[in-house]
């Protein structure tokens, strides 16, 4: 074995530990698709997480500062196809190896700035972050997928788009006590935390639940080594949308919903029933 094989290794087994150590539920998805996806899976949630632990968890440190040389150095190992950080050289393999586009990556890091100075939205710059931090994370995801099929890619872009605007508007609403009382930040546009009401909550679902509608009719046609994968995520977070939503507006200030373990095993076993019946 090459020093370079052995490296490459060693930081995969860094890509993957980060998705297992921040998120049970997508880790569990990844596990779900076909082998061959895998690990480029994790080699972009662990650029993505890493990126945005930068500007929402070390609130110690010059934050403007990390994120400067966070994208100098991702930047660089793209160019020069190493890098001895071990999530951006993981993240150079997958981007390089699946061409994936740098519009996409430059808009996910112009996203992440926007968290750092940006706590209020209007329509405009709300739907730029939307794509930024969670569209191109779907489209990302989808050139893994597709592997090179153009064609394909094109055709599924929307609904892939649809999916990662699902995903960040639930985590949203989940996590307004940590965005509003924690950092200030208020995604929503035209929207006065300090005055939620029942009719802001119910306009904010039925956009969300518009985006998952659009998104599912995707996944039914995603390649069959990954959608498996993809509809048992789709599952989690739909099922923590129902909870977000049968849950009184004024108490998304103060608490934070999740699906216990137990909800998650449940959500697995039923979405296999559906897919061995083909009822996606």
């Amino acid at each position: 074995m090459s020093s370079l094989t052995l490296y490459n290794e060693v930081t995969a087994q860094s890509s993957k530990y980060t998705t297992l150590m921040y998120s049970s539920s997508f880790s569990s998805a990844i596990g779900l698709l076909d082998k061959t996806l895998r690990q480029p899976i994790y080699d972009i949630y662990g650029f993505v997480r890493f990126a945005d632990e930068i500007v929402d968890t070390f609130h110690e440190y010059d934050k403007a500062t990390l994120l400067t040389t966070f994208k100098a150095d991702t930047y660089a190992a793209l160019d020069n196809g190493i890098s001895l950080n071990p999530i951006l050289h993981r993240f150079q393999l997958t981007y390089n190896q699946f061409k994936i586009d740098r519009a996409l990556l430059d808009a996910f890091l112009y996203s992440m700035e926007m968290d750092l100075s940006q706590q209020s939205h209007d329509e405009a710059s709300y739907n730029q972050y939307i794509f930024g931090s969670a569209e191109v994370v779907g489209l990302m995801c989808l050139k893994i997928f597709c592997n090179g099929d153009e064609g394909q890619y094109e055709t599924l872009k929307p609904s892939a788009q649809r999916l990662g605007a699902a995903f960040q508007k639930v985590n949203f609403l989940r996590d307004i006590k940590a965005d509003f009382v924690g950092m200030e930040r208020m995604y929503f546009p035209n929207c006065d935390f300090c005055n939620f009401s029942l009719a802001d909550k119910q306009e904010i679902e039925a956009d969300i639940q518009a985006d998952f509608d659009a998104a599912l009719e995707g996944i039914k046609a995603l390649p069959m080594p990954c959608r498996f994968g993809v509809y048992v995520a789709f599952k989690y977070y739909y099922a923590l949308f129902k909870k977000i939503k049968q849950t009184n507006h004024g108490a998304l200030l103060s608490t934070r919903i999740r699906i216990p373990d137990y909800g998650k095993l449940f959500i697995v076993f039923n979405a296999k029933i559906r897919a061995s019946l083909n009822l996606l």
